[in-house]
């Protein structure tokens, strides 16, 4: 079986007899139920290749649909001029990149359908072209398909005026969507943030975004049933390579590509397509979607907002922040949303509001792994290395050994990257912990108060309560009192009680007690 990994042109998938996760009904349901749609998905979730197919179809190729559900299902198959914008596969890094782009698109389409006289700027221009295209054409309508609409917006992000600047050209340019509508008969947005009110959605009201629409919650993406139904093949050829069953390989490749969702019901689990696909071809279950693109101003943005992890990990939108982006300094974590960082993991009907949480393995384990030398200085390979230490540490239970290492990984970090002292080294715990692979929970409830941090192994249970400017003795001394322990102890795994000082002063843990 030949996997369409990278390959985004759905002609070349089918010619080149590629395996193909056959979409089409929902597209058929897409084109009869609408006009005008928006659709946000993380990047190399096959959103070009969605766009790509809705070209082939609209262009009338019925032959590279054979065998799919809408061969029979459209009866009338017209062909349409198709004005395809992908905005991609260009740096934005200054305001004439983007006119460059558009430039490039238009003289194209300008050498099918030719230029109007005064038709100076790019709005009026591609205004010209949707008129000429339809007038040109049997249909009298043409299709308007914009891949990645918003990838000048985001890669100006952290620059207010050049992203102005992009806006104010978008806007003119999209415009036409609403001014032009007689003359088109179907046209489609893709990004990955939507920019609101005070961008250039303003003006395009008449955009159906269906991005938190259950009814095309898989339209990207990979779904369990459609695994068993496409990929069986692959699936027992990774089960004979490392000599397990077909059902372990699926339960692996559940915990690390599955666990999106893309509305509030959350009836469908999505795998990441590119992540799902490599690991198939390669036969590997490993990371693939992270490094390809890490997430560095992401993380620029959590430590410059001082923001709780553990909070950030379970944090809660509204449908209206989660859905839009008007200010990501206002509301980061929308843009993780978005981005494909975190996903959605329950929903609120009284208060229309969104539980977010990471979707799977993978993103959470390369996320936190990127994101700790930010908050300790240092390589990835020095934080790989003490993580692997501290690990074994816990499992023989040798917590002496454990608050030695982390006194010493604590003195390693530069001074600049400690803000909010208390804040900064509870972030820094919680990330270790996670990423040794143990069930963590920060401030864990209990009646008589909240625990700072435990940590679970297989033989151990650790409590840790934390002070700073305090004593690590006031801190065992609270564990006690407020009787943290009392929730484990009816486990079997041996309850340790950790007390921990950490001292403003020197930036660093200045004690602890431990109490078997």
């Amino acid at each position: 079986m030949k996997y369409p990994i990278g390959i985004q042109n759905f002609k070349s998938l089918r010619e080149e007899g590629y395996a193909y996760v056959d979409k089409t009904l929902r597209i058929y349901n897409l084109v009869g139920g609408g006009k005008y749609y928006f659709l946000s998905r993380p990047r190399r979730f096959g959103k070009s290749l969605l766009l790509s197919t809705l070209k082939a179809y609209f262009e009338g190729k019925r032959e590279l649909f054979k065998g799919l559900a809408i061969e029979q299902l459209e009866k009338e198959w017209r062909q349409y001029p198709v004005l395809y914008l992908d905005l991609n596969a260009e740096k934005y890094t200054e305001k004439d990149s983007l006119i460059s782009m558009l430039n490039l698109s238009l003289l194209k389409w300008e050498s099918l359908y030719g230029k109007g006289e005064g038709e100076t700027t790019l709005a009026s221009r591609f205004k010209g072209v949707i008129f000429r295209a339809a007038k040109q054409s049997e249909t009298q309508k043409v299709v308007i398909l914009v891949d990645e609409y918003d990838k000048p917006l985001l890669q100006a992000i952290d620059n207010p005026s050049l992203q102005s600047d992009y806006r104010n050209i978008l806007k003119a340019f999209y415009g036409n969507l609403k001014s032009c509508d007689e003359y088109i008969r179907f046209a489609m947005l893709t990004g990955v943030s939507k920019f609101s009110h005070v961008s250039i959605f303003s003006d395009l009201n008449n955009l159906a975004d269906i991005s938190l629409d259950g009814r095309y919650a898989d339209l990207c993406g990979i779904t369990s049933d459609e695994i068993d139904r496409c990929f069986a093949e692959g699936i027992d050829n990774i089960a004979k390579h490392t000599e397990t069953t077909a059902e372990e390989v699926k339960y692996h490749l559940r915990q690390m590509y599955d666990g999106y969702h893309f509305s509030k019901e959350m009836a469908v689990d999505i795998y990441n397509p590119f992540s799902l696909l490599n690991a198939l071809s390669s036969g590997n279950i490993d990371n693939y979607w992270f490094s390809t693109g890490t997430p560095t101003f992401l993380v620029k943005l959590l430590r410059a907002g001082n923001y709780d992890l553990q909070s950030f990990s379970t944090a809660e939108l509204t449908t209206r922040t989660l859905a839009s982006k008007e200010s990501i300094y206002d509301e980061p974590v929308a843009l993780f949303y978005q981005t494909g960082y975190l996903t959605i993991k329950g929903y609120d009907k009284e208060f229309s509001s969104y539980r977010l949480g990471f979707p799977n393995r993978e993103v959470e384990e390369s996320f936190l792994h990127f994101l700790l030398p930010s908050y300790v200085g240092g390589s990835s390979d020095r934080s790989d290395s003490c993580l692997e230490h501290l690990v074994k540490d816990l499992r023989r239970g040798d917590i002496e050994g454990f608050m030695q290492r982390m006194q010493s990984f604590f003195a390693g970090t530069p001074y600049e990257l400690i803000r909010d002292v208390e804040n900064h080294y509870q972030n820094v715990m919680f990330t270790v912990c996670r990423l040794m692979g143990y069930y963590t929970v920060a401030e864990y409830h209990t009646s008589k108060g909240r625990i700072d941090m435990v940590v679970a192994t297989q033989q151990y249970r650790y409590v840790f309560e934390f002070k700073f400017d305090g004593t690590a003795e006031q801190a065992l001394a609270q564990i006690e009192s407020r009787e943290y322990a009392l929730p484990f102890i009816q486990d079997e795994k041996e309850i340790v009680k950790v007390g921990v000082n950490f001292s403003s002063e020197t930036r660093n843990i200045e004690s602890w007690v431990v109490k078997r």
